[in-house]
């Protein structure tokens, strides 16, 4: 009877190791070329050979590609309210520019800037000074916060106005819009927030000009039946 022979594995491939497979053939090559490749890969090579098997085996041993990012969920639904809303709030800080992206781009005083991948936190020194920037003049500090909560990865138009409802949420009125829209009480909750939004006496809350009650309202509901008529 014969002896068994013992068996050599090589990712995952198995045979008798006295066998002629035992080995991998090295691929002939100019002794006077060369050799570029990459040393681990090179010594991989010597351990292994060049057949058509350890060409398998060395594809095994090298990293997988990284699977493609993608982006992560939005944490606010825009729904007809909020559209109108975010809108709103435009409307009363001058970047509403007829709903134009645009608006996405002005800085402090009105003029615009042009990379949307982040808070451009470029100081304009006019009647005040401030670095505020976007469609809802973020403040550089108010963007870190909110991008940070969000897992926001740039400065895009979606992305602001995930900010802007984070910011409604945390002043308490967003649960309120959602049930019945924009009334007084949660315009003087976010006039801590934009200074161009009346507070409870009517004025700002910062002592900066402001849109009446009376013009945001009525901005807020023509600006719902475009939303409702676009979002369904």
């Amino acid at each position: 009877m014969s002896t068994p022979r013992p068996w050599g594995v090589v990712a995952g491939a198995a045979w008798p190791s006295g066998s002629s497979q035992s080995r991998c053939t090295r691929l002939s090559r100019a002794p006077s070329r060369p050799n570029t490749q990459h040393p681990a890969l090179r010594s991989l090579e010597q351990l292994l050979g060049s057949g058509p098997l350890c060409g398998a085996a060395l594809l095994l041993t090298l990293p997988l590609p990284a699977p493609p990012q993608t982006a992560a969920p939005a944490a606010y639904t825009i729904t007809p309210q909020r559209r109108a809303l975010l809108d709103t709030i435009r409307y009363s800080e001058g970047t509403w520019k007829g709903g134009s992206s645009e608006g996405y781009r002005v800085l402090y005083g009105g003029g615009l800037f042009s990379s949307l991948e982040r808070h451009p936190e470029i100081t304009v020194r006019r009647r005040y000074t401030s670095a505020a920037a976007g469609a809802y003049q973020f403040l550089p500090a108010t963007w870190r916060e909110a991008s940070r909560k969000l897992a926001l990865q740039d400065f895009s138009a979606p992305n602001q106005d995930q900010a802007a409802l984070y910011l409604v949420e945390r002043r308490g009125a967003l649960a309120a819009v959602d049930r019945s829209g924009l009334g007084g009480t949660a315009l003087a909750q976010l006039s801590r927030e934009w200074a161009s939004l009346p507070a409870s006496h009517g004025g700002s809350y910062y002592g900066q000009p402001v849109k009446s009650r009376q013009e945001l309202i009525a901005f807020y509901a023509t600006a719902l039946q475009r939303a409702r008529q676009q979002l369904g």
